[in-house]
């Protein structure tokens, strides 16, 4: 399935014409707010405003292409995953 094609053409064909396929793709940016919101990569990406929000599944898409989850694990868009970081509770301890 994966081989060339056996059929003819005719006419001219150019290398020139060739595309070349990357497995780098660009990421369009959500964001359309004023100022931007974080990007992706700073440290600050959770203050990106949410597009979608399923609590019933528990994640949120930010528009900085994060997804968030509830346990605040996240997603990043280069398929990067941050680990979830919760804070750490308090211990109370009786008197």
């Amino acid at each position: 399935m994966n081989k060339p094609s056996s059929r003819s053409t005719t006419g001219t064909t150019s290398t020139a014409h060739v595309i070349e396929i990357t497995s780098q793709r660009k990421i369009p940016s959500m964001c359309q707010h004023q100022p931007l919101c974080p990007t992706a990569e700073s440290e600050d990406r959770e203050a990106a405003l949410p597009v979608a929000h399923h609590p019933e599944q528990g994640w949120s898409l930010l528009c900085n292409g994060v997804l968030l989850f509830e346990d605040t694990g996240e997603l990043l868009p280069s398929g990067r995953i941050i680990a979830p970081h919760r804070p750490l509770g308090t211990v109370v301890t009786a008197a």
